[in-house]
C-alpha cells in the first residue's frame, strides 16, 4: 500500500483520537504537530515521500490552530521547489459546537493542498440526515469536503462520538484507496 501521513494538531486530545481513527483506516503513519507548532526533520522527510497527506486541525474562531498555522507556513519551502505536487491531499477537524464553523477550517486545508498543486479527496460519503439519523451514525455532521467531528466543550477525549471517529476511518480507507490507484 501506498506511504500515508496523518499531520496534526490536537489541542486537547478530541482531535488526536480523530486523527488516529483517520490513520487506522488509511493504514497510515501519524505525525502529531507539538504545543509549539513544530515538527521534525524526519517528520518532514516523511511527508515529502508520502504518496498521500491526510491534514487535521481543531477548529478554533472558526480556522486551524494557530500551532497548525504555523506548520502550515513552515510547508512553503516545500511549497517554493513543488516538492508535495500531484501529492493526494484530505483533511479534518473537529469543533465544540455542531456547525463551529468547521467549513471554514476544511476551506483553509483545501487551499493549503491546491497551493501545493495536491489532488483532494473528500469523504465520498452520503451524510445521516433522516429523521431516524443519531448523532452516532456515519457523516451524521454531514461533512463532503472532508470528516468532521463534534466534541462539546465539556467532553474528554475518551467521550469522543463513535460515529465521528467511524467518518474518520472512512476517510482514511477512502484516501489509501485513491493513494493505490494513483
Amino acid at each position: 500500500m501506498a506511504a500515508i501521513v496523518v499531520i496534526y494538531h490536537s489541542g486537547y486530545g478530541h482531535t488526536k483520537k480523530q486523527a488516529e481513527a483517520v490513520a487506522e483506516g488509511a493504514k497510515a503513519d501519524l505525525v502529531a504537530i507539538d504545543a509549539n507548532g513544530d515538527i521534525t526533520e524526519a517528520d518532514w522527510a516523511k511527508l515529502d515521500a508520502a504518496k498521500a497527506i491526510i491534514m487535521g486541525s481543531p477548529t478554533y474562531m472558526g480556522s486551524v490552530s494557530w500551532q497548525f498555522k504555523k506548520f502550515a507556513d513552515a510547508s512553503s519551502k516545500a511549497w517554493f521547489v513543488q516538492k508535495w505536487k500531484n501529492k493526494i491531499f484530505a483533511g479534518f477537524t473537529n469543533s465544540a459546537t455542531m456547525n463551529g464553523d468547521k467549513f471554514s477550517t476544511i476551506q483553509y486545508l483545501i487551499t493549503l493542498a491546491m497551493q501545493h498543486s495536491g489532488v483532494w479527496v473528500g469523504t465520498g460519503l452520503m451524510p445521516a440526515n433522516a429523521k431516524a439519523a443519531k448523532h452516532g451514525d456515519v457523516n451524521y455532521v454531514g461533512g463532503f469536503s472532508g470528516a468532521l467531528m463534534t466534541s462539546p466543550s465539556d467532553s474528554s477525549p475518551d467521550e469522543v462520538n463513535k460515529g465521528d471517529l467511524e467518518t474518520a476511518k472512512l476517510l482514511g480507507v477512502r484516501v489509501a484507496e485513491f493513494a493505490a490507484k494513483a
